[in-house]
């Protein structure tokens, strides 16, 4: 059953990966506003993005939080380079760099993670304290940002969005790994709160794609994401984390992988070049 959690997650980070450089594509044009409701091509994304998020639940219906989550970061390698087409540009060589440093020192951590099938159980009271913290790092985030631009106002705000995704998949893993074929138990205020939590990522995410640093922006959702879900998973679900020596230096390694491949992303300027291209130009006065 973990393996065939693991091919729908990948499948489903593929399709997610699309509908995310899609969607940054059109937030950068138009900004986090209601006008990308008239972008086709941003509901294409979105509906991409949204099967994508489906199969992911899916997938965590068959196998814990530890195993899932790291399989969309994956996605990475494929995202950023779709990315970079869309802007009529090839992808720049930190870009590829940095993708795959942080796609291979975050795999590298999570992998170093025991893989243990159980029963996710989440008490009404940790459930709430859990989104009363999301909700503190999403606010802390947006006023920080405010002052910031450029890479790290993408990365901050990513932080911001990584944990509300995050949020997502914990209340899916609880919900779908704790059913045991009794559909009875989907009746819980888990399940009315999960579609809530994606809106509330959804409008995050077009925050953080608007700046135009796609490779930070999307390194950074995949970064918190898992490793908030982890620290989720072991604090409130009970899933094991990785102890003994032999495992910490490995780990050391994998994080400082991570953080080289996520410097290389944000060192890139943002993207807006055919997005201005296209664009209309201003009719001079007179003429």
């Amino acid at each position: 059953m973990i393996w065939a959690g693991v091919g729908i997650a990948l499948i489903g980070a593929l399709g997610y990966a699309l509908g995310a450089a899609l969607q940054q594509f059109e937030a950068v044009a138009e900004g986090a506003s209601l006008k990308l409701v008239r972008r086709p091509r941003w509901w294409v994304g979105g509906i991409i993005g949204f099967t994508g998020a489906c199969l992911h639940a899916v997938a965590l219906s068959f196998a814990p939080l530890v195993v899932v989550q790291p399989v969309s970061v994956a996605t990475l390698v494929f995202a950023v380079p779709l990315a970079a087409f869309l802007h009529g540009r090839r992808p720049h060589r930190g870009e590829i760099f940095g993708s795959i440093a942080v796609a291979g020192g975050l795999l590298g951590l999570m992998l170093l993670v025991p893989h243990q099938v159980s029963t996710p159980r989440l008490g009404d009271g940790a459930a709430l304290g859990f989104l009363a913290c999301v909700g503190v790092i999403v606010l802390v985030c947006q006023l920080v940002a405010r002052r910031l631009t450029g890479a790290v106002k993408a990365l901050v705000l990513s932080v911001g969005a990584g944990a509300v995704t995050a949020a997502v998949s914990t209340f899916v893993r609880v919900v779908g790994g704790g059913m045991g074929g009794d559909l009875g138990r989907l009746v819980h205020w888990f399940t009315l709160l999960i579609p809530a939590l994606l809106i509330c990522a959804v409008v995050l995410l077009q925050k953080t794609y608007e700046v135009g640093c796609f490779g930070v922006a999307y390194a950074g959702v995949q970064v918190v994401d898992p490793i908030t879900s982890v620290i989720a998973g072991v604090v409130l679900l009970g899933e094991p984390l990785p102890t003994g020596v032999a495992s910490v230096v490995p780990a050391l390694l994998a994080a400082g992988v991570l953080v080289a491949g996520t410097v290389a992303l944000g060192r890139l300027a943002p993207d807006h070049t055919r997005v201005a291209a296209e664009r209309p130009r201003p009719v001079p006065v007179g003429s």
